[in-house]
């Protein structure tokens, strides 16, 4: 659906307990269909071509794109995410690599909104993860530029990669969930 100039309705919902433990149920689901690397990958890329050509609505849209740091640390040779942490991210990517998820994504309108929610939870999962990447990603953007009072790339990969495990630590700690408010799971 294309953007108009016309004023937006802003709908909320809430996920109950209940409603996240069902989320994860296929999230988990999806783990156990797809142990490929390769094959998760190839899924999310096809499922986020078939998406954007689809012409979404802007809230998912938006979501979609929230993939793209996701499937950048995996392939990103200088992060070298590895171990559980690459488990991590990879197991969280699987839901958007199975074609017959939730909501059959060939209905109009609708048919990506499952995968909008899955993202969002994902995301607040991986959060650790996420804003590690992105301050590894804004340091290696700084040596680029020049700037010569910066740690080598690799110290600074091995610190904030160590940072990233000691905020997911404190934030399991915090809370029961899958993201903020769900329940810890082997992902989040």
């Amino acid at each position: 659906m294309s953007e108009t100039s016309a004023p937006a309705l802003k709908v909320e919902f809430e996920l109950t307990e209940s409603d996240i433990a069902f989320f994860k149920e296929k999230l988990d689901e999806a783990c156990e269909k797809h142990g490929d690397e390769g094959e998760i990958l190839e899924g999310v890329a096809a499922m986020k071509k078939q998406a954007l050509a689809s012409n979404p609505p802007a809230f998912v849209k938006s979501r979609i794109e929230k993939l793209d740091p996701l499937v950048a640390m995996i392939k990103d040779d200088d992060w070298k995410l590895d171990g559980e942490d690459r488990k991590r991210v990879l197991d969280a990517l699987a839901y958007f690599a199975e074609p017959h998820d939730l909501i059959p994504d060939h209905i109009p309108g609708i048919g990506f909104v499952d995968d909008a929610i899955m993202i969002d939870l994902v995301s607040a999962g991986l959060e650790p993860e996420l804003d590690a990447y992105a301050d590894f990603c804004a340091h290696r953007e700084d040596i680029k530029a020049g700037e010569t009072d910066l740690p080598p790339l690799e110290d600074a990969r091995k610190v904030m990669q160590s940072r990233m495990r000691r905020r997911r630590s404190r934030t399991r700690a915090r809370h029961s969930g899958f993201g903020p408010g769900g329940s810890v799971t082997r992902y989040f």
